[in-house]
């Protein structure tokens, strides 16, 4: 018996043995949080919907690599012949093009994406990047049509600088949307994988192709096979994507719309796409998202996209061994880069981003002297250092950054936040360096880069909330099963008293 004047508590795990003790008890406690406020995932939904943004990822970073490992190749087809700089300067330069519209895609399907649901948004994405890389491989060279090839060229070049605005935001909010909340780093790195495998085909297409046909067929019309190789995976992506369901909390949110009454105040709260409302109820979180991926994008375009011109144009190595070494690199990123997801779930999203930082800031210089040793060991080891240092970013940024923003505005907060970053510094990249390394005469000049981007991701990391295992903001609980949903309830509500 209770002492007078106190009610004796129930044990959990005998409410848990006991359904209707457990009804009577959960009606009693705090309202709320209750069992219909929790998400339950179903594991096969989210790996659908974890395939088909990958897959739309790897589609997306294969026509970009393919133009990146093609540099050389495409500046001499579109470009004046002369200066060889020249040509790759005006080769990276329509590269960067694409970066320019990439914000302005970023606010047209972001807020579309938070306004008619994650997935229309994403299949129209892929299906104009289809369109754009398919349209590249058909453009006439210099040769033929005079200015008008690179004029085409550009054109299409924003084609998919365009549609890839609205891709990396809505694929990993539909991802991190999908997720259970402890899970949400293993299922986000798959993101990131397909970006490492989209890289690997291109440069290993780019790479047999060069070896089958020769460096003059290939100039001559066997760079255009990869381009029109992407178009018809493009449309695979799309398929894929149009047979998923909207992700729950999108639904969430449109249910919770439609039933809320028409005030003003909750007009406001699930107003959804306002652009205005982004930049200024956000821009302290936009500020910190521009950062991360700031940092985030020098690094990944400085290994993944311009090392292999670096390795042929500056260091005078054969366009073939760069690329093998880089491929051989990113294999062994993809058979970890999940690993560093689970890691993130476990001990957080910071001290994986911050790893990651931290690597880049002290790392990248002995990396590069490495590089420049010429030997096949130590070009391996020097970007082996730098791709361990990415990995840790790469496994961790498709949870941390979806993380940053609120539901309704999740995708186009993101989107904007991104390609405004990804345009100023990640496609910008290559032509940054080209032209540091030409007026210096250094060929360390992408080491100093990389280190002053890792300095101001090290500040921004620092100064973001850790996100690991907990709700995405203005989403309820996300969990795997009922048994931890029902757990959920128990734990957020006082204990019962009889």
């Amino acid at each position: 018996m209770a002492e007078s004047g106190q009610e004796p508590t129930a044990d959990p795990a005998a409410i848990k043995r006991h359904p209707v003790l457990f009804r009577t008890i959960k009606q009693r406690r705090n309202p709320r949080l209750r069992r219909t406020d929790i998400t339950v995932t179903d594991e096969a939904a989210v790996r659908r919907a974890v395939k088909a943004a990958s897959l739309g990822n790897a589609m997306e970073w294969f026509d970009f690599g393919i133009y990146s490992y093609l540099a050389v190749t495409i500046g001499h087809v579109f470009f004046p012949s002369g200066n060889d700089t020249v040509q790759l300067l005006s080769s990276f330069a329509t590269f960067a093009v694409a970066f320019l519209v990439r914000p302005l895609g970023g606010m047209v399907f972001g807020p579309l994406g938070d306004k008619i649901g994650r997935k229309k948004v994403l299949a129209a994405t892929m299906i104009m990047m289809a369109i754009g890389t398919g349209a590249i491989g058909l453009i006439p060279s210099y040769a033929t049509i005079g200015f008008w090839a690179p004029a085409l060229l550009i054109l299409f070049r924003l084609v998919q600088g365009f549609s890839t605005g609205g891709e990396y935001g809505g694929a990993s909010t539909f991802i991190a949307e999908y997720a259970p909340d402890k899970r949400r780093g293993f299922f986000g790195s798959f993101l990131e994988l397909g970006t490492l495998a989209g890289y690997v085909g291109a440069a290993g297409l780019v790479t047999l192709l060069t070896a089958w046909l020769g460096s003059d067929a290939m100039e001559a019309w066997g760079w255009r096979l990869p381009f029109l190789v992407a178009a018809p995976l493009g449309l695979v992506g799309v398929y894929l994507r149009l047979k998923l369901d909207e992700t729950p909390a999108f639904q969430r949110l449109e249910a919770e719309s439609a039933h809320a009454p028409e005030t003003a105040e909750t007009v406001e709260s699930t107003a959804t796409g306002d652009l205005a409302d982004i930049f200024r109820r956000y821009w302290p979180t936009l500020i910190l998202c521009i950062a991360l991926v700031g940092a985030y994008n020098i690094t990944d375009y400085m290994l993944l996209s311009y090392m292999p011109t670096y390795l042929s144009d500056e260091l005078g190595y054969s366009e073939t061994h760069g690329l093998l070494i880089l491929i051989g690199v990113m294999v062994c990123l993809m058979a970890i880069i999940n690993q560093v997801g689970r890691l993130n779930d476990r001990y957080g999203r910071k001290p994986l981003l911050m790893t990651g930082m931290l690597g880049f800031l002290f790392l990248s210089a002995p990396a590069f002297l490495l590089i420049g040793q010429g030997s096949i060991l130590a070009m391996s080891a020097g970007m082996l250092m730098l791709g361990l240092s990415l990995v840790c970013l790469l496994g961790t940024m498709s949870a941390a950054l979806p993380a940053l923003f609120p539901t309704h505005v999740r995708y186009g907060s993101l989107s904007v936040g991104y390609n405004l970053s990804a345009s100023l510094f990640g496609g910008t990249t290559p032509l940054v360096i080209t032209a540091l390394i030409s007026l210096t005469g250094s060929n360390l000049m992408p080491a100093y880069y990389s280190m002053a981007a890792a300095l101001v991701g090290v500040i921004a990391v620092a100064c973001m909330k850790e996100t690991a295992q907990k709700p995405l903001e203005g989403s309820p609980p996300s969990v795997s099963t009922r048994e931890e949903a029902a757990d959920m309830v128990l734990a957020a509500a006082p204990e019962p008293k009889f």
